[in-house]
């Protein structure tokens, strides 16, 4: 049996006047599941997670965060937000940026929450620090526990890593994956393919405010091949798919060949994203 859906979005439709930005999007999120919303500019993600978060309403169909109508004081009380390009006061320390924000959210943790929120983003020796002496991923991380004041069921995370280097971008990967291990469930908005790839359990691609594809990472992607490293060279065979492999090593064997390794090829979900938006051109 499945995990509920924290988040659902059942054929949500949002028009601007004459313009479509979506148009029917379905989806559920499950707890403690990463799931990743991705798409070219204009798509219609950024307003997806408005409605999401109940900062715009839909023209048609719903959106329910915890099974409380989005924008709904239930709905706010189980989410947690992250923009792009949030700022704190540079001034202020990590304890007082956590302080600030549960007095915003109503949160009555106190000092036990903030001491907790910190040891999970790796900040506790950070706490009395101020924002401006902070590097990007120190700030990174301190932003994701501004989003887990008040225990949300559900993030909304905007390209969390855009602007890491890889040390931080790892970091924070390891982060989300100790929340999908607390039950945490994360919408993460993505332009790093590589990075959604590796840590979302399933992706909506977007195109033209409609949906492209959906599934597992590993679902969307498909076979390319088997590719055969033997004594006379490199050989693919384009048709071939995983059970094919030790049939084709067996023959290669038996024909006198010496294989040194075998690679079954797989589209990637970069691959799978621009065939879904054709390209990705205007």
């Amino acid at each position: 049996m499945s995990a509920p859906a924290v988040l659902e979005v059942d054929r949500v439709s949002k028009s601007f006047g004459a313009l479509a930005a979506l148009t029917g999007v379905s989806f559920a999120v499950r707890a403690g599941e990463i799931f990743s919303v991705i798409g070219p500019n204009g798509a219609g993600k950024s307003t997806l997670v408005k409605i999401a978060c109940g900062l715009v309403r839909p023209t048609a169909g719903r959106a329910e965060v915890a099974g409380a109508p989005a924008g709904s004081a239930a709905a706010r009380a189980a989410m947690g937000y992250l923009a792009e390009l949030f700022r704190f006061p540079g001034w202020a320390t990590a304890d007082e940026v956590l302080e600030l924000h549960q007095r915003l959210a109503g949160s009555t943790g106190g000092e036990a929450e903030r001491t907790e929120l910190l040891e999970l983003v790796a900040l506790s020796e950070a706490r009395r620090r101020r924002v401006e002496a902070m590097s990007k991923g120190m700030q990174q991380r301190l932003g994701i526990a501004q989003s887990l004041v008040g225990t949300p069921r559900v993030l909304f995370l905007d390209e969390p890593t855009s602007a890491l280097d890889p040390v931080g971008r790892r970091a924070v990967r390891e982060l989300l994956e100790e929340l999908r291990r607390r039950g945490v469930s994360v919408l993460l908005n993505s332009h790093l393919l590589s990075e959604v790839e590796l840590v979302c359990d399933r992706v909506v691609i977007l195109d033209h405010g409609r949906v492209a594809a959906a599934g597992r990472p590993d679902d969307l992607a498909r076979a390319g091949g088997v590719e055969v490293e033997t004594s006379s060279g490199v050989r693919l065979f384009e048709s071939a798919a995983r059970d094919d492999a030790p049939r084709i090593v067996a023959e290669l064997v038996a024909a006198g060949e010496q294989v040194y390794a075998v690679r079954v090829i797989r589209s990637t979900l970069e691959e799978v994203y621009l065939e879904a938006v054709d390209g990705g051109g205007p």
